[in-house]
């Protein structure tokens, strides 16, 4: 790819280092600390096994003379895992340009952002970057943001803005909906399908009862910034039955629910619940069991909003909400203003058609550059703003 931006030359390299969550992202972790130990970063590692005992690895990366456990002004974060590729996609880790755009597994979902930032970070060199920038980088997001809910109990993180990477086509996501999980199994009594009568169909008493739940279910207002506008639930995995010929004798299936900041995760708990100890009632030969997997809550937006102000200012996108899950919720609780933001489009990503516009690539890195830079003169070089010393005062 020779002639690309610096942007698009690291993430022609971060692509072709796979990262699927069900291996270790330390090759990618180590490359980026060679990349910015040489330009006077401090780099931090946090290293763990997970479930499987697999080796991974956080990072949290400050500028020179920042110390560890600093209040960070600003702070820059990025997963690093992917989701997996099938092996249909055999270009998956070969950056490939096609019309103006860059194809590649974590192309938009982040690694896009990543070589933004490193790009950025580059061009500023460690004298021209505020000191109270740093970049967090996880792993495991795509399973859970398991690698940042470690991180926030491994340290003790304070936080005054955060930009959370997701592929946005650059427009500042100031609010999320949450996210929630439950699963629902139905047990009834298997019989031979000959004689009907001396089962109890756990799929029949299934689907009764997900067409009440979808169709008695009512969100709680709306919100403008997200599409859809209102809470919107989803059954989207159902299993059971073991032959053709036998009366079921077990289903589950899942509900998945993604809540504008305004509404609860608690009364759709107590709906779901309610939803389900009615079909209890109904056919007490069978048995009904709920459980919560995940409740999480949304983020709204901050009061203030300095790096929302300063984003306006650089960039020409409306500010929207996100309804996909990202680490946003779990950074929240311990910064005053969250933004999820990145280039390219998140319907792309998860699929062979994942890519990222060059031309958001050179706009974001250029936004960068403003946000991360501590200069703010304007006389010899670009205005770089310095929105980490803002935030900090």
């Amino acid at each position: 790819m020779r002639g690309q931006s610096p942007a698009a030359e690291i993430l022609r390299t971060l692509v072709a280092i796979p990262t699927p969550s069900s291996i270790s992202n330390l090759p990618l972790i180590e490359w980026v600390r060679e990349f910015l130990e040489p330009l006077g970063w401090q780099v931090e590692l946090f290293a763990y096994r997970d479930e499987a005992g697999v080796e991974k690895a956080n990072l949290i990366a400050r500028p020179g003379g920042a110390l560890a456990g600093d209040f960070i002004d600003l702070a820059f974060i990025c997963h690093t895992d992917t989701v997996p590729f099938e092996a249909g996609w055999p270009l998956a880790t070969v950056l490939t340009e096609r019309e103006g755009h860059l194809h590649g597994c974590g192309a938009c979902d982040v690694k896009g952002s990543l070589a933004c930032f490193l790009a950025a970070a580059s061009a500023l060199r460690d004298n021209g970057i505020a000191p109270g920038v740093a970049l967090i980088l996880t792993a495991d997001e795509e399973i859970g943001c398991r690698g940042m809910e470690r991180q926030l109990a491994a340290s003790n993180l304070r936080i005054g803005a955060a930009i959370v990477s997701e592929p946005t086509s650059l427009r500042p996501g100031v609010a999320g909906k949450g996210y929630g999980l439950a699963r629902i199994t139905v047990t009834g009594r298997e019989a031979h399908s000959a004689f009907p009568q001396q089962g109890v169909s756990a799929i029949s008493i299934a689907a009764r009862l997900i067409a009440r739940l979808e169709d008695g279910f009512q969100a709680e207002g709306t919100d403008a910034l997200f599409d859809p506008s209102r809470t919107t639930l989803n059954i989207g995995v159902i299993e059971g039955g073991s032959a053709k010929n036998i009366i079921p004798g077990r289903c589950s299936f899942v509900v998945e629910w993604r809540a504008i900041p305004g509404q609860e995760q608690a009364s759709i708990l107590t709906y779901l619940k309610s939803m389900a100890g009615e079909a209890q009632r109904a056919e007490p030969r069978a048995r009904i069991v709920f459980e919560t997997l995940r409740a999480e809550l949304g983020f709204a937006p901050a009061v203030g909003g300095e790096l929302r102000e300063r984003l306006a200012a650089l960039l020409p996108g409306e500010p929207v909400g996100i309804s996909f899950g990202s680490e946003a919720s779990r950074v929240a609780p311990v910064a005053r203003e969250v933004i999820v933001i990145g280039p390219g489009d998140m319907r792309t990503a998860h699929s062979d058609r994942e890519c990222v516009p060059t031309a958001e690539l050179a706009l974001w890195t250029e936004t960068l550059g403003s946000l991360l830079g501590a200069r703010a003169d304007g006389e010899n070089g670009p205005d770089y703003g310095g929105i980490a010393g803002a935030l900090s005062g």
